[in-house]
């Protein structure tokens, strides 16, 4: 049988990748990329063979969507932000199987889910990023979820999440689930956007994140859970949070009795608010 054994809400920040390189900025993403080998750390000690990641840069408008390649090769560049992500080579071993087990049994549960094996469906950065900084060397089998769902409810995320953790737990996988987004997600208006690359975008989004990690912190999922539908309208969550749904979903929803661990403490980034945070799992 299979285990869940590692999960964790993360950061995908572009300017992780222009602050290694030299410059005005080098350097300055330091503890969010620490964050990231951190974790790849904890993957391997734990011997993680596969991970799931809960992707906000994968837009799906109706249904919900695993990609379940064999592999994924190619070389991206972010139609979003092309100055920060450009002619990124990859070559990552997928997990088909799981991906398809996970599309079984959440349909199976109500909430249709559909299974690609389409090999130029590419991967987002939500799901680049951190395989780049947790596995450089590739040795993980990925398997990554559309959680930019702009048109769903929370309870199918929930369920969704669910199914990720029957189907590991089924499997003969040692797996871990991430949640690739942010928490707030204002981004900088235009004129704004260059001079803050470093900065939040309002006080407010800045107050009411650090209330959120207080309450992960404190084990109190509950409250959480009850708060997210307005947290991720009000504080433009990225993807909704729907990314955040399907780990909470994976982890027991409400009912979750872990204790959040910080990572990666909150900093902000092009208006928005980051963190890396793993989850006990129980």
């Amino acid at each position: 049988m299979g285990e869940l054994v590692l999960a964790a809400k993360v950061t995908h920040v572009p300017s992780m990748l222009i602050c290694e390189m030299p410059g005005r900025y080098y350097g300055l993403r330091d503890e969010a990329i620490a964050g990231h080998r951190e974790i790849g750390r904890r993957l391997r000690e734990q011997e993680v063979d596969t991970l799931v990641v809960f992707d906000t840069h994968w837009l799906v408008n109706t249904g919900y969507h695993v990609n379940s390649c064999e592999r994924y090769s190619g070389v991206y560049s972010s139609n979003e932000f092309p100055h920060l992500i450009q002619d990124m080579a990859y070559d990552i071993p997928g997990n088909p199987e799981l991906g398809d087990a996970i599309a079984e049994l959440a349909t199976a549960a109500g909430v249709t889910v559909r299974s690609h094996h389409v090999q130029s469906l590419d991967l987002e950065y939500g799901t680049l990023v951190p395989v780049h900084y947790m596995d450089p060397e590739n040795r993980l089998r990925v398997v990554s979820v559309a959680a930019w769902c702009p048109w769903h409810l929370y309870e199918d995320s929930r369920v969704v999440g669910n199914a990720v953790r029957e189907a590991i737990e089924a499997s003969d996988c040692r797996a871990a689930v991430v949640a690739s987004g942010s928490l707030s997600h204002r981004i900088h208006d235009n004129r704004d956007a260059e001079a803050g690359l470093f900065t939040i975008s309002a006080e407010f989004y800045r107050q009411v994140d650090l209330r959120v990690l207080e309450l992960w912190q404190a084990g109190q999922f509950k409250e959480f859970v009850a708060m997210l539908p307005e947290y991720a309208q009000h504080c433009y969550g990225e993807g909704m949070m729907h990314d955040t749904a399907m780990l909470l979903g994976a982890l027991g929803w409400d009912g979750y009795v872990g204790a959040a661990e910080i990572v990666t403490p909150w900093f902000a980034s092009s208006g928005t608010g980051q963190v890396n945070a793993v989850f006990p799992v129980v």
